[in-house]
């Protein structure tokens, strides 16, 4: 079980890899529809990793109990080794990729909060910003 779980967290992490190229892909691209329905998959696959990953977390505490906490390296098989720094590599590359698509969501973010305070302004109270004002008192200038 240990093998399938490690295998099968991997493929999650690769999907998400993929899914987040994707999205900086289309985000450069504008193409915000795509990356709003592939929101749904991503979300499904963390929960589907956070279930591997808790599993295998369970997995890896009964070997180390039934060994008489013996260290981890010398339980796991070497090909359990390589898919343990498989998924660490993995992981370190999803955190780049996403790291990645936050500068674009930040970028993008920034632009259309200008744009919609240059449309509708917002009233200061010191540094704080209140809502927005009504769009009746939006004024058109010619």
């Amino acid at each position: 079980m240990l093998s399938h779980y490690l295998k099968t967290s991997v493929e999650d992490i690769d999907n998400l890899i993929e899914l987040t190229i994707k999205d900086i892909v289309d985000i450069k691209e504008a193409k915000h529809e795509k990356i709003f329905q592939r929101a749904k998959i991503k979300s499904d696959l963390i929960k589907s990793f956070e279930n591997k990953k808790s599993m295998l977390d369970n997995e890896l505490l009964k070997l180390v109990k039934a060994s008489n906490n013996i260290p981890l390296e010398e339980i796991l098989n070497d090909s359990q080794q390589e898919m343990l720094e498989k998924m660490k590599e993995k992981l370190l590359a999803l955190k780049q990729k996403n790291k990645e698509y936050a500068r674009f969501i930040v970028v993008v973010s920034e632009f259309y909060n200008s744009l919609l305070d240059s449309v509708f302004p917002r009233e200061m109270d010191g540094y704080h910003k209140l809502n927005h004002k009504p769009a009746s008192f939006l004024k058109v200038r010619a």
